[in-house]
């Protein structure tokens, strides 16, 4: 688990989010890749902080690279937890009709 300033000052603690969205992978006969991503190196996990608001974990494989976080709007969150295969929490919904065709 990891702490992270974001670009507004606040800090988030992934340890204290109340829910936590591990990216989907799928094969594509060599690797793993990240649906999230596109990348077999690039990763990412979707958090609900403490206090509602969603952010995106973004780690590599690569050796030397650090992790950050940044803020999601809620359309983001939707849209990545649809690409990822998750049901939508209830204040998602709405905006999740829009998304997805």
């Amino acid at each position: 688990m990891a702490t992270y300033g974001m670009d507004d000052g606040t800090v988030v603690n992934t340890e204290r989010a109340s829910a936590v969205y591990e990216e989907s992978t799928y094969f594509d006969g060599r690797n793993h890749v990240s649906r999230a991503t596109g990348d077999q190196w690039e990763h990412e996990t979707l958090h609900l902080s403490a206090k509602g608001r969603y952010f995106v974990e973004h780690w590599s494989d690569w050796q030397g690279s650090r992790s950050s976080a940044d803020w999601a709007s809620e359309k983001e969150a939707a849209r990545w937890l649809i690409l990822n295969g998750y049901a939508l929490p209830s204040e998602l919904a709405a905006i999740g009709a829009q998304l997805s065709e």
